[in-house]
């Protein structure tokens, strides 16, 4: 009788009269089943989890490291293409005109529909726009005029040596019975120009004048009263 036969006439309401080596086999099934248990429980559940988590930890740092790896195997080309950047911006920059250059300017723009043959009917520049390190001056512009003569002035103006840059383009007839060539050009030109140190610090401190009124005003209730307040109640008691 094999094994399997004498597992399957086992009476398992009369353990005790089994044979010894059953109670080995079940004693041991027991502690396999109860360890296998507890390292589900106290391992798996627990330190899967760390274990996970330090994975994608790696992964990140790896992939870290391979992009820095790469930044540093090109830094001399990211050092040359900097170069390049700063030669560029400086040429840009150079093409602003200063403050004393914007009234030739003007006239350059204004001459430039003349000399395309347009007729000049505004020419109105409008108040500067501070930006971060520059200034816009718009200017607006209406011309009359033939439509080939609007294609020469704005090619004109872009072979200008300083940066001008046309907005709201508008062309429209005369009148009803206008023909062809009696056109009118609305445009705004807008060119820039550099701040320069002073305007810079003038404007940093201005922003730093109304964040410091802006800081007075939200003084708490409990500070100390106007002086007006002071003054009528001395008043008052004299």
């Amino acid at each position: 009788m094999n094994f399997l036969e004498q597992l399957r006439q086992l009476d398992f309401n009369d353990i005790g009269r089994w044979p010894r080596v059953f109670h080995l086999f079940f004693v041991g099934l027991f502690f396999v089943l109860a360890a296998a248990l507890g390292f589900y429980l106290l391992v798996w559940q627990n330190q899967m989890p760390v274990l996970e988590k330090a994975e994608r930890e790696e992964k990140e740092l790896r992939t870290s490291f391979e992009q820095k790896q790469r930044k540093a195997a090109n830094l001399s080309a990211y050092k040359a293409q900097l170069v390049e950047i700063e030669r560029s911006f400086g040429t840009m920059l150079r093409q602003l005109p200063g403050k004393t250059e914007i009234p030739n300017l003007l006239v350059d723009i204004s001459q430039t529909g003349l000399g395309a043959g347009l007729q000049e009917e505004l020419f109105q520049p409008l108040d500067e726009v501070r930006r971060d390190f520059y200034a816009e001056k718009p200017i607006k512009i209406r011309l009359k005029g033939a439509y080939h003569e609007f294609g020469r002035f704005v090619s004109e103006i872009a072979a200008l040596p300083r940066i001008v840059t046309l907005h709201d383009i508008a062309i429209e007839p005369v009148g009803k019975d206008a023909g062809p060539d009696e056109l009118v050009l609305n445009v705004t030109a807008k060119t820039y120009r550099y701040l320069d140190e002073e305007e810079t610090a003038a404007d940093d401190a201005g922003a730093g004048d109304a964040a410091g009124k802006g800081n007075k005003r939200t003084q708490p209730k409990g500070g100390k009263r106007p002086a007006g307040n002071q003054r009528s109640g001395t008043g008052k008691a004299g």
